[in-house]
Parts: structure tokens; sequence; C-alpha cells
């Protein structure tokens, strides 16, 4: 799937994040479905938009959105110091910063290794390299995500 062949709510609402971002000051990236559809993954749904950011990037990006901050409670499988959505996008857009994934009893931190710029129409968008999101799939484990690394590996194979 090329970037022009996505379903028109993701591909609005990745051109609103993509010029929303212009002005972050540090690195960020698009995860999750949206990622994949972005590197050409075809049967999957994707409901949403993840962007992982710095902090103070991701209260920017989220007011840019017209997204409000949300307490994260730090419980369950995911924790971030900011934690946001923005449901009034063409899709819904989740914006997280310092996420962390629980491994154990102990947090692991979520970050990418590697960035490459993608676009959509002329909007340049940022994606971890495969290997990378197969990485963070493997480090989060659970049926969906492992499922997903099945998918990601056969772009690569």
């Amino acid at each position: 799937m090329s970037p022009d062949d996505l379903p028109h709510d993701l591909q609005d609402g990745l051109i609103a994040v993509g010029e929303a971002a212009r002005d972050l000051r540090e690195p960020w990236w698009i995860f999750g479905g949206a990622a994949m559809a972005l590197y050409g993954l075809t049967d999957i749904h994707v409901p949403d938009i993840d962007v992982l950011c710095a902090p103070r990037d991701a209260r920017s990006l989220l007011g840019a959105l017209g997204g409000v901050v949300i307490p994260d409670p730090g419980e369950g499988l995911f924790r971030s110091a900011v934690f946001g959505r923005a449901p009034d996008q063409p899709i819904l857009v989740e914006v997280m910063a310092d996420l962390e994934t629980r491994d154990g009893g102990d947090w692991t931190p979520v970050a990418f290794g590697s960035r490459r710029r993608v676009f959509v129409e002329d909007t340049p968008l940022f994606v971890p390299d495969i290997r990378d999101h197969i990485a963070l799939y493997r480090l989060f484990g659970r049926p969906k995500d492992l499922a997903r690394v099945e998918q990601l590996e056969r772009l690569i194979a």
C-alpha cells in the first residue's frame, strides 16, 4: 500500500499529525498500526495513530491537534510521562512521551534507535525501521503484538 492508497481518514489524520508536528523540537515517531500501514501492509485495520515523542513536544502536539492530556495511572502494561488523545481529528490520535512497558515486575523504556522519513502527499512523517518495530512488539509480548511481528517479518523476508 502506498501512502496514496491509505484509507481517507487515516491519510487525513496522518497529514494533520505531520503538519502539527512541524515545530516539534525532539525526534518523534508514528508507530503501531499507522506505521504498519505506512510500511505497506494492506490487511490491517488502523483504529488510531500512535505518536511517541518527548514530554514537552507531546503537550505541544496535543495542543496543536486540539487534544487533551489524560492522567496516566501507571497501571497495566503501559505508562507514559505524558499521555493524551486528540479525538476530533479524522482518526483518533494518541500521543505518548517517555512511554514504558511492564517487563515482569520492572518498567522498561520504549524507544526507537532508528527514524525513517516517509511522506503522505507532501507531508513528512517519521516511523521506526521495521526491525525496531518488531523488537517493540516482541517486548510488548501480547498475542496481538506477536501476530504483528509475523506480519512485519514478511515485509523484510
